[in-house]
């Protein structure tokens, strides 16, 4: 069975993105070269793009491997596949990872035990609901995400294939 995805590296310093090829070619088994190309968003720091194919929970691996570097920016996502929901990794230095299960349209889909516990959570704190709910769609880190992605714009991207 093989899974795809998308691996959005929004800003990393120049000395990181040596390492972020090393840790994303650990995960799928195979050498990595990304195109860096400068990041206007953030001065001195770089972007890349890199489609991927490879088992399914190559993401989660990949955004595991990445989360040790905090100065990163970066986003991964896995298409759904027979028998596992799709899912986006989004991490962010002030704002650390956000996980959620994706629709075949991209869209955030919110587990129903999540809803009810920030219902429950909103009613007991007297915390505003709306401002639970845009926690648990990821708002925050995609406010935060949207000028490095329009930043890249025509950024050279690059296909990989996993081993195995």
């Amino acid at each position: 069975m093989s899974a795809r995805g998308v691996l959005y590296v929004h800003s990393a310093p120049a000395a990181l993105c040596p390492h972020v090829e090393w840790a994303v070619a650990g995960v799928v088994g195979v050498p990595v070269k990304l195109d860096w190309v400068a990041q206007p968003a953030a001065p001195g720091n770089h972007r890349a793009e890199l489609n991927w194919q490879g088992k399914p929970g190559t993401a989660g691996a990949v955004a595991s491997a990445l989360n040790e570097w905090q100065r990163l920016r970066f986003e991964v996502t896995e298409e759904g596949s027979p028998g596992c929901d799709g899912v986006r990794y989004s991490y962010t230095p002030s704002l650390g990872m956000f996980t959620a299960v994706t629709s075949a349209a991209g869209e955030v889909l919110v587990p129903e035990g999540r809803l009810r516990h920030a219902m429950e959570r909103a009613a007991a704190d007297g915390t505003d609901l709306a401002a639970e709910i845009e926690l648990l769609t990821g708002r925050p880190w995609d406010e935060e995400l949207e000028p490095f992605r329009y930043a890249g714009d025509g950024a050279p991207v690059r296909w990989l294939h996993a081993v195995g």
